[in-house]
């Protein structure tokens, strides 16, 4: 889930097979879709949104849009926030109702965003993702080519993917059909970013022939806490 831990993944691959290189890539969703779009577009560093430069944007036309609004402490915060859940859900903008401000200033505040970012030539972490499923769509040789490259995919804390991340990790697959994805519904702590547990659970709908493994022995725990943890949670309802 971050760049650290990739890093510490390919360490421990590379000293597991005893090779000093490999083909196989390793890295966040965005790590590697922004890889993809990259590759495409010549992107660099200076095509990256801050997060200094997207609250200045945010705080000017929170400015413009909601004079009042704007002044309190987390207003720009919680835009921000729901600004990314509605990319990273891939939600219509007419179909979603803002909590933080009434829906007709936060879909101005909405477009004046994208309208900024597009004028800019800049991507946000969310378009990313977006960008990448537009691209893979649109462009076949460009999927073809880097469906080639990921025939096995492996994806791990599943239960925290959300939408759009979805949609890519199904394109990317859509040929070899070879997605290992590994999660825990109950360890999902990411759904006021957008994540989605319901995308794990429903995998089988998606993938009929999937075959399903339960992992339901601890091997973390002495037999003691988990002994004890199982009579606690015996009282959930």
């Amino acid at each position: 889930f971050s760049r650290a831990a990739a890093v510490e993944m390919k360490e421990r691959f590379l000293k597991f097979t005893g090779v000093s290189r490999t083909g196989v890539t390793f890295g966040t969703f965005h790590g590697v879709f922004y890889g993809i779009l990259k590759q495409a577009y010549g992107l660099n560093g200076s095509n990256i949104l801050s997060e200094e430069e997207k609250y200045a944007i945010l705080r000017e036309l929170a400015v413009n849009c909601a004079a009042e609004q704007s002044q309190e402490g987390d207003f720009v915060e919680d835009v921000a926030k729901e600004i990314s859940v509605v990319k990273g859900g891939r939600i219509s903008l007419e179909h979603y109702y803002s909590s933080c401000c009434p829906d007709e200033v936060f879909r101005q505040i909405f477009q004046g965003y994208r309208k900024v970012l597009n004028e800019r030539r800049k991507l946000d972490f969310d378009d990313m993702l977006l960008s990448c499923y537009e691209l893979l769509r649109k462009r076949k040789d460009i999927l073809a080519a880097w469906q080639k490259k990921f025939r096995y995919i492996l994806v791990d804390e599943f239960q925290d993917v959300n939408q759009a991340q979805f949609a890519c990790l199904q394109i990317l697959a859509e040929k070899h059909q070879n997605l290992f994805v590994v999660g825990d519904d109950d360890q999902s702590i990411y759904g006021f970013r957008g994540s989605k547990p319901d995308i794990m659970l429903g995998l089988s709908k998606e993938y009929d022939e999937a075959a399903q493994i339960n992992l339901n022995v601890n091997y973390r725990c002495s037999s003691e806490i988990v002994s004890a943890a199982g009579t606690l949670i015996a009282y959930n309802k």
